[in-house]
C-alpha cells in the first residue's frame, strides 16, 4: 500500500513553486487562484521574496500548503492508499484528497497562520527538540515543572519536541541535560505550538472549521491528534479542531500506517524533512518483530 506524507513548517525555500508555475497549466491556475483568494501576491513572496519574509509564520504556512497541494494535484500518479500530514501538513493532506476544497483549505490555513503569529508576538513561548531520552522520562519532567510546558511533537524514537512558556522551556531543558539528554536544540520559533498556549487560536479556528464543508475521505488519513485511521468527515473535523493544542503523534501515526500495510512512503512538499524521521521510525518498528517499510521516497 502506498502512503503519502505532507510536511509542516521548516521546509520552505525561496523560489518554491516557480518551476511548477512555469511548467504546468493547472499549477499556474491554482497559484493565481491563491493570490485572488488571499488578496495579496503570495506567489511573489514564494518565488522572489526574502527568507526573512518567507519564514514568518503567516507566510510560511500558506507557502507550504500551496506548494504541497499543487504538487499533489498535478501529479499523474497521486493515488494514495493512506495519507498523513505533519502539523500544518495535515491541512495539505486533506485538501489533496478533497476532504475540503483547495480554496477553503487556503482560507483556513491563512487564518491559522495569522492567529498563531499573533499569539507568538504576545506570549513569550518556545519549542525545543530533545534527543536521546525515552518519551516517558520527558513527559514526567514536563509534568513536574510549575509552568506551562508539554510534549508537542512525537517525531521519532528518542526525538521529542517540547513546547511552552519560554522560562519553563529553559528550566525543563536544563533538567533534561542533567539526566542524560544526548542533545537539545532550541527551535528558531517564538511560539509554543501544540500546547495549551494555543487555546485562543483553537477557539477562533474552531468557528471557521465548523463553517467549512467537509467530505468523507477517499482513503484513510492518520491524524495528528489520535494517530488513528479516520475516514468520516465529522471525525476528521473534530480532530482538526483539537490539533493546535494537542501533541503531534507522528511516530505513532507512521507505526500504525506500517502495521496497516504501508510498503512505501512518498513525501509531497518542499524538501525532504520527513524522510529521515520515517527511516528512524521504521528501523525502531522492526525491532518490535513487525515487518515495516524501510524506506521513504520522493
Amino acid at each position: 500500500m502506498k502512503a503519502y506524507l505532507f510536511p509542516g513548517q521548516g521546509s520552505q525555500f525561496i523560489g518554491m513553486g516557480k518551476n511548477l508555475y512555469k511548467n504546468s497549466h493547472l499549477a499556474r491556475k491554482l497559484f493565481q487562484l491563491s493570490d485572488e483568494v488571499l488578496g495579496f501576491r503570495i506567489t511573489s513572496i514564494m518565488f522572489e521574496g526574502t527568507m526573512n519574509i518567507l519564514k514568518q509564520t503567516k507566510y510560511t504556512q500558506l507557502a507550504i500548503y500551496i506548494y504541497s497541494v499543487i504538487k499533489a494535484k498535478i501529479s499523474n500518479n497521486f493515488e494514495p492508499d493512506m495519507v498523513a500530514g505533519h502539523s500544518l501538513g495535515e491541512f495539505s493532506a486533506l485538501a489533496a484528497i478533497d476532504v475540503f476544497s483547495f480554496e477553503n483549505g487556503l482560507r483556513l490555513v491563512n487564518l491559522r497562520a495569522s492567529i498563531m503569529q499573533e499569539i507568538c508576538e504576545s506570549i513569550h513561548g518556545g519549542m525545543a527538540v530533545v534527543f536521546g531520552l525515552e518519551d516517558s522520562i520527558i513527559e514526567e519532567i514536563c509534568k513536574k515543572d510549575s509552568g506551562i510546558i508539554v510534549p508537542s511533537n512525537y517525531n521519532a524514537p528518542e526525538q521529542l519536541v517540547i513546547s511552552g512558556e519560554y522560562k519553563a522551556l529553559k528550566r525543563v531543558c536544563s533538567s533534561l541535560e542533567k539526566i542524560g539528554a544526548k542533545r537539545i536544540f532550541i527551535l528558531p520559533v517564538h511560539g509554543a505550538f501544540h500546547s495549551p498556549i494555543m487555546e485562543p487560536a483553537r477557539k477562533k479556528l474552531k468557528k471557521f472549521i465548523n463553517k467549512i464543508s467537509f467530505q468523507d475521505s477517499k482513503c484513510p488519513i492518520y491524524q495528528n491528534v489520535t494517530a488513528q485511521s479516520v475516514i468520516k468527515s465529522n471525525d476528521i473535523k473534530k480532530n482538526l479542531i483539537k490539533q493546535l493544542t494537542s501533541p503531534v503523534k507522528w511516530k505513532q501515526s507512521i507505526e500504525n500506517m506500517i502495521a496497516h500495510g504501508a510498503i512505501s512512503f512518498t513525501e509531497i512538499g518542499p524538501g525532504k524533512i520527513l524522510q529521515g524521521l520515517i527511516r528512524k521510525i521504521s528501523r525502531n518498528f522492526a525491532k518490535k518483530n513487525i515487518k515495516p517499510c524501510d524506506h521513504a521516497s520522493t
